[in-house]
C-alpha cells in the first residue's frame, strides 16, 4: 500500500483524488491522507510520477493549493541505494567550466582535485557527449589522473535507447561512479542504471525538479523528490545547501537531508550532498549545519577563483573538517 499525504485547498477538495482509486485516511482542514493499492503502478516509477506525483489532478480548478508533502511506499517495491553511505564526510568538485574543455583539460581540472585531497568529482550537468569533449576520451584521460577511492562521475544523460550503452562504455574506460539527471530522463533512468548493477555509485543530479519543489502551491515538496531519487537507486542525492545560492530554505535543506539519510525501511540511506555556492571557506560550517556524517560538500565555481587554484581549494576544504 501506497500513503501519499497533501496539502490540499480549500478544506473539502479531497474528491480530485478519486481518479487515483485510493481510501481517504483523514481529511483535517488542508491536510489529506490517502492509501493507494501497490498494484495501481507497481515499481513503473514513471507512471507514479505522471499519476500521484505530479498527477492530472493537480490542475482541477477546484484547487487553488495541492502539495504532495509526503509520500510512502511499499518497502523494497524501489531498489533503493546499491552502496549508499558509509557515514563518511567527504569534498567534493563539479568540474569548471562546463562546456568547452577538452578532455585532457577536465584531466587537468581532475588531478589538481586529486592533489587537493579531493574525495569525489562529477561532470557539470551541461557537459554530456559534444564533438570537443566525448564522453569516452574524456572518461580515459579522467581515468589516468583517479586515485583510490576517488569517485568520478561522467554525465550519461542523453537518448533513452542508448543510456546503458554509454553508462557501460563510460565504466569500461574508468569512471568510478555515473551521473544521470532523472528529472530529465525519467526516473526509470535512474531505475534502470540502479538494476542494471553496473558496479559504480550513481549521482542523481536534480535540474529540472526546480518548477516542482520551489512551487509553494501546487507538485511535490523538495523532501519528497530526494526521498523518492534515493528509492530509485541514487547514492548521491542533492540536499542543497544553508544560505547558498539555491532556493531552499534551511528548514527545507533539513528536510532534504532527513530524505535522503533518515531510516527509510530497509533501503540504504544515501550520500546527501551539499552545495550551491560553496566556497573552501564555508564548508565546516555547512557540514556543522548539516549535522553527522553521510555528507558530500560540493565545490563548484568559488573553488576556481581561489587563490592559488582549484588544489588549493581543495586542501582548504579538506583541511577544514
Amino acid at each position: 500500500m501506497l500513503r501519499a499525504t497533501f496539502d490540499l485547498r480549500p478544506p473539502g477538495s479531497a474528491t480530485v483524488l478519486v481518479p487515483l482509486r485510493g481510501r481517504l485516511v483523514s481529511e483535517h482542514g488542508s491536510s489529506v491522507v490517502v492509501e493507494l493499492p501497490e498494484d495501481n503502478w507497481g515499481a513503473n516509477v514513471n507512471l507514479l510520477v505522471s499519476s500521484l506525483v505530479a498527477g492530472e489532478f493537480m490542475e482541477a480548478r477546484a484547487v487553488t493549493t495541492c502539495r504532495l508533502i509526503g509520500l510512502e511506499l511499499p518497502d523494497a517495491l524501489l531498489p533503493g541505494p546499491a552502496f549508499g553511505s558509509v557515514g563518511r564526510v567527504s569534498v567534493g568538485l563539479i568540474v569548471k567550466p562546463a562546456l568547452g574543455l577538452g578532455p585532457a583539460e577536465v584531466a587537468d581540472v581532475v588531478a589538481a582535485g586529486v592533489a587537493g585531497g579531493v574525495g569525489f568529482v562529477k561532470d557539470d550537468e551541461t557537459l554530456g557527449d559534444p564533438p570537443w569533449c566525448p564522453l569516452g576520451e574524456r572518461v580515459t584521460a579522467v581515468a589516468r589522473v583517479l586515485e583510490a577511492g576517488v569517485v568520478y562521475c561522467p554525465n550519461v544523460t542523453g537518448p533513452a535507447a542508448t543510456l546503458l550503452a554509454r553508462a557501460r562504455a563510460a565504466v569500461d574506460a574508468g569512471a568510478t561512479g555515473l551521473l544521470v539527471n532523472p528529472f530529465a530522463m525519467g526516473l526509470d533512468a535512474l531505475v534502470t542504471l540502479r538494476r542494471a548493477e553496473l558496479g559504480v555509485p550513481l549521482f542523481a543530479h536534480r535540474a529540472g525538479s526546480g518548477p516542482w519543489a520551489r512551487n509553494a502551491s501546487f507538485g511535490p515538496t523538495g523532501a519528497v523528490l530526494a526521498r523518492l531519487l534515493r528509492l530509485c537507486g541514487a547514492d548521491y542525492v542533492v540536499a542543497g545547501g544553508f544560505g547558498g545560492t539555491l532556493f531552499e530554505t534551511d528548514d527545507e535543506v533539513r528536510a532534504n537531508l532527513a530524505a535522503a539519510r533518515d531510516r527509510c525501511g530497509t533501503a540504504r540511506p544515501a550520500v546527501a550532498a551539499l552545495g550551491g555556492g560553496l566556497g573552501p571557506d564555508d564548508v565546516a560550517a555547512q557540514v556543522d549545519a548539516a549535522g553527522g556524517g553521510g555528507l558530500l560538500a560540493l565545490l563548484g565555481s568559488r573553488a576556481y577563483s581561489y587563490p592559488r587554484g582549484v588544489e588549493a581549494a581543495v586542501r582548504r576544504a579538506v583541511e577544514s573538517l
